[in-house]
Order: structure tokens, then C-alpha cells, then sequence
């Protein structure tokens, strides 16, 4: 069976200042999610879910017409109202609920181990490959979990801060803990950032972090579910807290429910975090062109 990919587009994109799920970057204006899902076909994935809001649906949807014919996809919703029945919120909410929320649009159109992307990270040709294998073994099996690691070093932006999941691993390659940093950024040749207890950390070039490049079998909806609703119980009225993917798999390692399989690749990562960015990705984007790792027409 071949596996989905899911791709979390639903941002707004305060930092970048507009919509840069479909900034064309490319050379031919194409965005980034057109590099990932021309990665992800290649590497025999078998359908594309895109998860977005409402108020750019139509945007996406004339998106979404360069694919018709040559791969299968869904566009499903993330909204802020999308909560368990009896469930309550802060009425001070303007947003969803982050990235595992996200995850959770998904469930009524992927029934396969799937992988999980944010649109507007480049993750390369080989973290595509070494996903879609481990996802192809995965068909038959339950709570074992897998995520793509990368270097803090290799993830930073040269225009400001950023967020990334720091994680720590075993020596069989298995998550033991993830923790979503804050305002990580190079200082002195030195790099800093901000823990979940607002502490000032340094952390090593090479220490090991969450792009959001995950891996999971359909079981992961209903621990979602379940943790989604003791999430909101606990911190609905909190008009600023998120359910991010690091706090549900942290909870799965730590219940000794689940495993999450830290895969290894050669891809390095690019991204626009802010506008300032996106020159440098543009520049990438056509150096991988001119080097023949992608075709002068994706689609």
C-alpha cells in the first residue's frame, strides 16, 4: 500500500506577511509544496491531503488543478470551532489549534500510514525516499511512528528566530523526548534558544530536531482525539495555547504507547520563515535546477 502524504498549509503566515503556502519561489514561479509533492511521487507516494482554512479555500482549490490526473487529492479544513462536542474555548480565540489539530483534519480521508510535511519547508529529494520505505513497512503495524531528524544548525534562518522540536534520541535511534524550542537563533557563532520553560539554552550545532517531517500509521487519529480533548479541558481557555505534534508524541513515548523511529537522510532543509528569506531560497531552488534534481517543468 502506498502511503498519503498530508501537508499542513493552513497558516497564515503572520512572520512572512501573506500567504506563503503559494509564494511561487521557484523559476518558473512555483511554490515549494510543488517541489515536496513532485519528491513525494517519486518516491511512490499515493495521495496528497492538503489541510487549509476556509477564507483561502478558493485559492487553493485553482491550486490544486496542476495535480488533477496525476496524483490523487483531498483538501480538508482546519478551523478553530473544530473541537469535540461539549468541548469549551476561550471566546478571546482567533486561530485552530496547531499542528496536531491539523493532523486531525485528515482522518476522514486517509486510511494508510501517512506522512506528515509543512508546505513551506524544502526537505529534499533523499528525506522523501527515506520516509516513503519506512512508511511501506509500516502497513500492517500500530503505534510505530517515525520522523525525519535534522541538524539545528542546518534549519536556521539568517533574518530572525525560529521554532523548532529539540529532541532527544537513544542510541537505537528511537525519540525519547521532544520539546519545542523558541527564538532559536546564531549568536557569536554560538546557537541560543528559548525552552518551554522559558529558559535561555545553548544548543549544539548538530543536535537533533523535529521539521515536522513525521510518519504514522492511522491509529494516531484516535490517540489524537482522546488527548486533543484532556488538551482542551486542561488549557481551551487559554486563548494562545496550541496542541502542537511534540506535546501528543511526547505523551505516546512517555505512556509507553507508541515509538517513534528517528530516520537519518542527506537532504538539507531550506525554508521561508520570513520574507526576508525568500531570496535565498529562490537562489536554492535554482541552483537544484541548473543541477538537474528537477525538470524545467515539475507539472
Amino acid at each position: 500500500m502506498r502511503p498519503t502524504l498530508l501537508i499542513m498549509a493552513a497558516g497564515m503566515g503572520s512572520r512572512y506577511g501573506g500567504l506563503k503556502q503559494l509564494d511561487g519561489v521557484g523559476p518558473h514561479g512555483e511554490v515549494i509544496m510543488d517541489y515536496s509533492i513532485y519528491d513525494a511521487l517519486r518516491a511512490e507516494f499515493g495521495k496528497v491531503v492538503f489541510v487549509v482554512r476556509r477564507s483561502f479555500e478558493k485559492e487553493f482549490t485553482e491550486f490544486t488543478t496542476r495535480f488533477q490526473g496525476k496524483v490523487p487529492y483531498e483538501i480538508v479544513l482546519q478551523e478553530l470551532e473544530f473541537v469535540p462536542t461539549g468541548c469549551t474555548y476561550s471566546p478571546e480565540r482567533e486561530k485552530p489549534w496547531g499542528t496536531n489539530h491539523a493532523i486531525m483534519m485528515g482522518e476522514p480521508v486517509i486510511h494508510e500510514p501517512f506522512a506528515v510535511i509543512n508546505a513551506d519547508d524544502y526537505y529534499g529529494v533523499d528525506s522523501f525516499r527515506v520516509l516513503a520505505n519506512h512508511l511501506k513497512t509500516l502497513s500492517d503495524k500500530a503505534n510505530k511512528y517515525c520522523m525525519i531528524g535534522f541538524q539545528v544548525g542546518n534549519t536556521l534562518s539568517e533574518t530572525g528566530s525560529v521554532s523548532r522540536g529539540v529532541c532527544v534520541v537513544n542510541d537505537d535511534n528511537y525519540l525519547t523526548s521532544i520539546e519545542e524550542h523558541s527564538k532559536i537563533q546564531r549568536d557569536n557563532n554560538k546557537i541560543f534558544a528559548t525552552n518551554e520553560k522559558n529558559e535561555i539554552v545553548e544548543l549544539a550545532d548538530n543536535t537533533p530536531v523535529s521539521m515536522n517531517m513525521w510518519g504514522f500509521t492511522p491509529d494516531y487519529f484516535l490517540h489524537s482525539k482522546r488527548m486533543f480533548k484532556e488538551f482542551l479541558q486542561a488549557n481551551g481557555q487559554n486563548p494562545k495555547s496550541e496542541f502542537y505534534i511534540p506535546f501528543a508524541v511526547n505523551e505516546l513515548i512517555q505512556s509507553n504507547t507508541a515509538t517513534v523511529n528517528v530516520l537519518g537522510t542527506s537532504s538539507q532543509w531550506f525554508g521561508v520563515t520570513y520574507k526576508e528569506d525568500r531570496p535565498m531560497v529562490a537562489q536554492r531552488l535554482q541552483e537544484l535546477l541548473n543541477e538537474k534534481i528537477y525538470p524545467e517543468k515539475l507539472f
